[in-house]
């Protein structure tokens, strides 16, 4: 049981915790007459059934390719020979399962329109690094993150809650997708060896080692820049910004040019700051 719950890359997670608590914060200062909290908890077994999901499927896919042969970060299950190709492809539909489920109950009780969502949530999930031309090693995965992690899941919440989408709720879901894409960013900016051996084109492999970093940055800025405009219509959300200020030391570790297992500290540190940043932005929205 501890390997598979390595394999679901527990440090990850934050990046399905934190859309869903600004979601919800953002429907809170929406001020509609028509509330459903207990949406609230299916979207985040949602989000958790889908990130455990793709990082399973990441897992299985990239294994079996030779991509993790010379991989430095943590544990991974096919590529370690710890587990099967077959056992974790069925924890992936496993987890797939769970958000589908989750999905379609949502979608009955709020809008049909959200299967067509959590179809593309899922085909996104598989072919991030699934079928024969993944978009993952095409350097889009930053995209999808920000999309689906980010937009996505933080517009969804909110919109399940209250059955209607705000420009709060856009607002924060930048925040929310740029932190998203700075644990993806790290995480790449680590395996760029590995991933030039395996011909994976990541955004860091095309962007090299330099350019890489400066990107990790930018997406602590985008962030940062995303709270400040809207704090201009809730000044409370300024104290998103307390959140932020833990980005200062994986933002110096990575200039200073921390690599290779370094980095995994680096990507422990980017879920606390996503964390921090959904609590302290939830709170100021709430309160404002």
């Amino acid at each position: 049981m501890n390997l598979w719950i390595q394999g679901a890359r527990p440090k990850t997670l934050p990046a399905a915790v934190a859309p869903v608590a600004v979601g919800a914060a953002c429907a809170r200062v929406s001020n509609s007459v028509q509330e459903n909290w207990s949406n609230a908890v299916l979207a985040l077994i949602v989000s958790l059934a889908l990130q455990v999901a793709v990082n399973y499927a990441n897992d299985y896919s990239d294994g079996i390719r030779g991509t993790d042969k010379n991989r430095v970060g943590p544990l991974r299950l096919v590529g370690s020979g710890s587990k099967s190709p077959a056992a974790v492809k069925f924890a992936t539909i496993l987890a797939f399962g769970v958000a589908a489920i989750f999905g379609l109950v949502l979608a009955a009780t709020t809008s049909w329109w959200l299967l067509v969502v959590g179809v593309a949530c899922l085909l996104a999930g598989w072919f991030y690094t699934g079928g024969k031309n993944p978009y993952g090693y095409l350097g889009l995965g930053e995209v999808f993150v920000f999309v689906f992690f980010g937009v996505v899941a933080t517009m969804g919440t909110t919109f399940v809650v209250v059955q209607k989408l705000t420009r709060v709720s856009l607002l924060s879901s930048i925040a929310v997708g740029s932190l998203a894409c700075a644990l993806l960013a790290v995480n790449n900016l680590r395996d760029i060896a590995g991933d030039k051996i395996a011909n994976k084109r990541t955004l860091a492999v095309r962007l090299g080692d330099v350019r890489a970093r400066r990107f990790f940055v930018s997406l602590f800025v985008l962030a940062a820049i995303a709270i400040v405009v809207l704090s201009i219509s809730h000044a409370f959300a300024l104290l998103g910004m307390a959140g932020m200020c833990f980005a200062i030391k994986p933002i110096k570790r990575v200039l200073s040019g921390a690599s290779g297992a370094a980095l995994v500290e680096v990507l422990v540190m980017t879920g606390r700051v996503q964390i921090l940043v959904a609590l302290t932005l939830s709170v100021g929205l709430v309160i404002d």
